[in-house]
């Protein structure tokens, strides 16, 4: 075929290109096509066309501006036994020139070029027949030509794969979700994190054991224990045996508590099952609200009297069992007033399971009955304590009102797992201000609840706790009208619920972008975009496989964000780590950005459910399905949890979880994509 400059006009150019040349000529074939095919899930498969391309030669894309060149235009003959699912697209980077000819800038390909598209299977079996119609263009001629390809996508087999012509496709890496445990990590940085969440919570645990010694039910049974040992003894000696006894006894029982629940550990799906389904979370929030009411004085909470006065009868024999049968009396007691603490606890603890109900026990308990023993052993410390009086009823009413916020978590964890939507942002944050300005009002004698003293005047104690009170509230209002609130962002509902926003902090909720010319735009509409965001105005991806193939078409490293609806710290992150603007600028230059929801209850499709190599059971949910994807890759259950992968589905970095330096996670993101262009 004679050579030809290039033309400002493809019908000249076509009329060039069908021109009959010398005797000498040769026929020009300068792109070499193939078909493979490979099953993504149920009956859904990728067909991946694989262009390579002479040396010196190039291809055009798919999409070029009127007036110019031939695009690249695939033709599938009629699907027979299989339907096409949306337009196809180019899995490889092109590059852009201004062609003085055409006067336009032109996108191309060169050395190789690979296209993509989905199809599902309405039979066992189809062959997919491809017609393509491109143009290829050398330094100084075009050409135009068609090829015809055809490749083989069988239900019951997980690829097949057939060539176009002579020459065969190396084999792509098959999109896995959630087949195989391959690169799974326990990372020191996990585990390091897991033992300072631990910490944290014996801590706050300890706090707890600390604030119920002040209840009613509890701080007047000090010195009557102290008493009641120094007049069973005969000598010092013994009233320290058995008063440490006594406080060892209280240890054990309560961490007996913590051990029963670590007992029923039925695993991580257990775990978020229990934190996150709607009968527990409505369970929690009633005796939330139920322990608030009594605490307010409506009833009281008690157990039966037999119980405790059978144990009592135990604690009067005296000797070792005689203390520990007394420090079961005080436990049965205290209950009453301690319940609530404890129940609160022991819920938090159940998110974590393992040792984190025993730990969280061991704390309370312990500062529970050190007061105890510190008394029997030194009884002439009692003459220091405050008498017992209105004060304690103070005291309860104060727990009434925090045990009252808290008890909102549970009906936020129910609208945001469910995606109910009908708990906004400010109306969360006017319910607190509410409760936490009544808190301030009681505190100053405004308000009076019914077994409390007359209060003569306000002390010091209570006025520095009436200001932290209003304080908090008026920290509280920027947030209805949309600032972030970053340091208990854990505690509300996300930002993007927030019906009312003004200011820079206005987190944009809408339809992600996607154009085909854009670098930073998606590549295809996001699966469950209707009812999933991710923050700050980002574009992202909700679905695993989806996501990858953005990843690789606009040759990007991926950045998975396994994250959940109840995830406190995931929130927390988001709010005070993501919001950094040179984050933000990472994100959104740097990476093709997929949200896992490991919590989210959304049924799929009976042909996207997987079963699970690490359990052995369906995974019908986006969250189940989420959840095993990330135990089972990633050897980890815990969220928030960031991977960076490249686009052969490899780990780039260390994976990261909660973390609130954003410096080092910036050179996480930095780190991951100079990994990536390595590779």
């Amino acid at each position: 075929m004679r050579r030809i400059k290039r033309l400002k006009s493809i019908g000249i150019l076509m009329l060039g290109l069908m021109a009959v040349g010398q005797v000498n000529a040769q026929i020009d074939d300068p792109v070499q096509w193939s078909a493979t095919t490979r099953k993504v899930e149920g009956n859904k498969f990728e067909i991946i066309i694989n262009a390579r391309i002479d040396e010196g030669w190039h291809l055009y894309t798919t999409k070029l501006p009127e007036g110019g060149p031939l695009p690249t235009i695939f033709q599938f003959e009629e699907p027979n036994g299989y339907r096409l699912i949306g337009d196809i697209k180019e899995l490889s980077d092109s590059k852009t020139e201004h062609d003085e000819v055409f006067n336009l800038d032109l996108s191309f390909f060169e050395g190789e070029a690979a296209f993509s598209q989905l199809i599902e299977l309405t039979a066992n079996e189809a062959t997919i027949n491809i017609n393509v119609e491109f143009q290829a263009c050398y330094a100084d001629k075009c050409i135009y030509l068609e090829k015809s390809m055809s490749t083989v996508a069988k239900a019951s087999a997980s690829t097949a794969t057939i060539a176009a012509q002579v020459t065969e496709s190396e084999p792509e890496k098959e999109i896995v979700t959630t087949v195989t445990p391959e690169n799974e990590t326990n990372l020191p940085e996990e585990a390091n994190a897991e033992k300072e969440s631990l910490w944290w919570f014996f801590f706050v645990a300890f706090a707890a054991g600390l604030a119920g010694l002040l209840t009613p039910c509890v701080f007047p049974m000090i010195p009557m224990t102290v008493t009641f040992f120094m007049g069973k003894q005969h000598n010092r000696a013994n009233a320290i045996l058995n008063a440490a006894v006594f406080g060892i006894s209280i240890v054990a029982i309560y961490t007996s508590l913590g051990l029963i629940v670590s007992l029923f550990n039925l695993g991580s799906d257990f775990a978020n099952t229990l934190t996150s389904h709607w009968i527990t979370n409505t369970i929690f929030f009633a005796l939330f609200v139920a322990f608030a009411a009594s605490f307010f004085g409506l009833f009281e909470i008690v157990l039966p009297g037999s119980l405790a006065n059978k144990t009592d009868s135990k604690a009067d024999k005296g000797g070792l069992i005689g203390s520990f049968f007394l420090a079961l009396t005080t436990v049965i007691v205290s209950l009453s007033c301690v319940g609530p603490i404890v129940g609160a606890l022991l819920v938090e603890a159940a998110a974590g399971l393992g040792a984190k109900p025993i730990i969280g026990m061991f704390g309370f308990s312990l500062a529970f009955s050190i007061p105890f023993t510190l008394f029997a052993i030194f009884p002439s410390w009692l003459n220091s304590l405050p008498r017992s009086g209105g004060w304690m009823n103070s005291v309860k009413i104060v727990l009434g009102f925090i045990v009252l916020a808290f008890s909102l978590k549970f009906l936020l964890t129910i609208d945001q797992g469910y995606q109910l939507n009908i708990i906004s942002r400010e109306g969360y944050i006017a319910t607190w201000m509410a409760i936490f300005t009544l808190l301030g009002l009681y505190l100053l004698g405004k308000i009076k609840f019914k077994f409390d003293s007359d209060l003569q005047h306000v002390g010091v104690l209570r006025l520095f706790l009436a200001i932290a009170s209003f304080a908090f509230v008026f920290y509280l209002l920027p947030g209805l009208f949309g600032a972030p609130l970053k340091t208990i962002s854990g505690l509300l509902p996300p930002e993007s619920s927030q019906s009312f926003n003004i200011g820079n902090n206005q987190i944009i909720v809408g339809q992600p972008t996607y154009k085909a010319n854009d670098e930073n735009s998606l590549c295809e509409e996001p699966r469950y975009s209707d009812f999933l965001h991710l923050p700050h105005g980002l574009n992202g991806y909700f679905d695993y496989d989806q996501a990858l193939r953005c990843a690789r078409e606009k040759k990007k490293p991926l950045f998975i964000d396994f994250v959940g609806h109840t995830c406190a710290n995931c929130k927390v992150m988001e709010s005070q780590v993501w919001s950094n603007p040179e984050v933000l600028e990472r994100l959104r230059r740097d990476y093709i950005i997929v949200a896992l929801y490991v919590d989210d209850r959304t049924e799929l499709p009976e042909n996207e459910w997987v079963t699970s190599v690490r359990d052995g059971k369906v995974k019908k949910t986006i969250g189940k399905k989420n959840a095993d994807f990330q135990a089972t890759r990633f050897n980890v259950n815990g969220q928030p949890y960031y991977v960076l992968l490249d686009n052969n589905e490899e780990v780039l970095v260390e994976p990261r979880g909660f973390d609130l330096n954003v410096e080092a996670f910036i050179q996480f993101l930095d780190k991951g994509v100079e990994e990536f262009n390595k590779r």
